[in-house]
């Protein structure tokens, strides 16, 4: 069932409070990422991803807190990513990651965003770059979905910042349609969300699958440039599995 995104577009900022925070369920969540190039189609590249979503408190405040672990077939690819959020309008307070031995720390406000001086070892204590508007963290594109007022035709302009790297830009997804696919043996009735656009000269189209009931994220295939395609699928928690994981 395909939709024509004719509505008038929503711009997403903080702090309206346009995203709805409450459909943000605490708990763990985990992906299962593969990543293909048709060039070479004997070859896939799988990621497992956790990511952790509490709420807490912080500076007498309630706060997101989202601790992420992604896990490679090599230790190198290993990556830890800890985010904080206000509760509100999950503006972002506080982000870091740490891959290869390096970290790099940020606190996070509406008008800039600066190296975090109290972390130790930070490659980024030094950083600093002022906002022209309120941004939200890219990293955090699955929860950020996740609290979209989907509906049919419905298009968004999101504002989002990936910490330290190009400028904060405007994206914009569209409501394309709504599908029906198989999850956790059941059938789940979803909206698909569209994005498209141009990086460092390639281009990609990416496509997310939110079921309408309890606005998930359950899938999302992604194609970039000439044949490279990688999917994200979230998996039923498995307690067992996850113990066996250093966090």
């Amino acid at each position: 069932m395909t939709l024509a995104a004719s509505a008038q577009q929503d711009t997403i900022r903080v702090p309206e409070k346009k995203l709805n925070t409450h459909y943000l369920k605490p708990g763990m969540n985990q992906y299962l990422i593969t990543m293909q190039d048709l060039k070479n189609k004997k070859s896939l590249f799988l990621w497992y991803w956790l990511r952790d979503i509490k709420i807490e408190t912080h500076n007498g405040a309630d706060v997101f807190s989202i601790t992420q672990h992604w896990y490679g077939s090599d230790t190198l690819n290993y990556r830890t990513v800890y985010s904080l959020n206000r509760k509100s309008d999950f503006s972002p307070l506080y982000h870091s990651e740490t891959a290869r031995g390096r970290i790099n720390a940020y606190n996070w406000g509406p008008a800039k965003i600066t190296g975090a001086d109290s972390v130790a070892n930070n490659s980024k204590k030094d950083f600093a770059f002022d906002f022209q508007s309120p941004n939200l963290n890219w990293n955090l594109d699955i929860e950020t979905f996740e609290m979209l007022p989907l509906g049919p035709g419905k298009v968004f302009a999101i504002n989002f910042y990936d910490a330290g790297l190009d400028p904060p830009a405007y994206i914009i997804y569209k409501v394309t349609g709504s599908e029906t696919i198989d999850y956790g043996g059941q059938k789940v009735d979803c909206w698909k969300l569209y994005t498209e656009g141009s990086h460092k000269n390639t281009r990609y189209k990416e496509t997310f699958w939110l079921s309408k009931k309890d606005h998930e994220f359950l899938r999302e295939e992604d194609e970039y440039g000439e044949g490279l395609f990688r999917t994200k699928v979230k998996m039923p928690v498995n307690i067992d599995l996850l113990t066996r994981f250093e966090r």
